[in-house]
Order: C-alpha cells, then structure tokens, then sequence
C-alpha cells in the first residue's frame, strides 16, 4: 500500500523492515555503523567497491557524508543523527541520490541474542518507485557488514576514542559463521 509524504505529496511505501542475526556481540555491530574505516567497507559500497570518502560526526545532531564515485560521477548519502544509544540504537535522516533529494529515516535497532546481536532495521519515508531496490541494497549491505565482522577485518584494534562522542564498550572478538537473514 502507498503513502503520501505529508509534506511533499510524493507516494512513498510503508516502512521498510530488514532483520538480519550477527555473530558478533552488539557493542562490534553498532561500532560498524559509526567507524569511518569500517562503514566504508560495507555502508553504501558494494563487495568490489568501496566507498570514495567517508565523513561522520557520530553524535546527536551530528552529520555523515559517504560519496561514492563511480563514471566520475559524486553519489553522496548524506543525512543527520537524531539518536545515539550506544550498542542498542541509531537514528539517522538519510538524503537518497537516486531521487531530488527526500529525506528518508533509518532507524537501527541492535538486541543481544544468544550467540551475538540481532539487528533490526526500518527505513521510513522512502519514494514507493524506490522501495523494491532500497530493500534489496540494505539486505546485501547488512550481509557484507555479517561478512567483514565474520572475516575480522572489522576488528577494532585501531579505533582510538579520544575523538570519540560516545562510550566505547568492551568487544567481544568472537566471530563465526553468519545465521541466516530475515526479510
């Protein structure tokens, strides 16, 4: 069923809804999303791809840039924290480049499960024409992410919070075979 966005008018689709299981404790899967190093790897970048450059100011009201350069074209996702909740929950707009700019809403919820974190994530506001491929993007990227937290090259050893906005909090280095995603 489409919606209308209130303030636009454009339809867009309900909210987006991917599930995916970690072996990797939540304090690691959320660190993923807000180091540069490591959110270049999977974050908007595909397998062989990684992204150009990557700016992020992991706080509350703080921005994130991440540009992809493909063609010798710029394709930035940009947007804004609105919540920061150490290894539990981030909330961040989110400005898609496939369209005039609307400003979408990703919210990523991280639960400890039995062996490692479950990770729940809703993207809200999306243009219905976009919905099919949006989906299918954040299930291949929260794979890749299960894949380099699985390999160890998301492995913590050089993040320094000195710079850091919010609290780091022990990692558990225990990885294995990923589980299987839920859509």
């Amino acid at each position: 069923m489409e919606r209308h966005d209130r303030f636009t008018g454009r339809k867009t689709s309900p909210a987006l809804r991917v599930v995916t299981r970690f072996d990797a404790e939540p304090p690691r899967v959320f660190h993923a999303w807000l180091d540069p190093g490591i959110a270049r790897q999977w974050l908007f970048a595909t397998a062989s791809h990684p992204i150009e450059f990557v700016e992020v100011d992991a706080r509350v009201g703080g921005d994130f840039l991440f540009r992809d350069v493909r063609g010798g074209m710029n394709f930035d996702y940009a947007g804004r924290y609105t919540e920061v909740v150490p290894s539990r929950r981030l909330v961040f707009t989110l400005m898609l480049p496939e369209v005039d700019h609307p400003v979408t809403r990703v919210s990523v919820n991280i639960r400890a499960a039995k062996l490692g974190a479950t990770l729940e994530l809703i993207h809200e506001n999306v243009p219905a024409g976009l919905a099919s491929r949006v989906k299918g993007r954040w299930t291949g990227m929260l794979y890749g992410l299960r894949l380099l937290l699985g390999s160890g090259r998301g492995r913590l050893e050089s993040f320094d919070d000195r710079g850091c906005r919010f609290e780091a909090l022990p990692i558990d280095y225990k990885a294995g075979v990923p589980r299987s995603t839920t859509i």
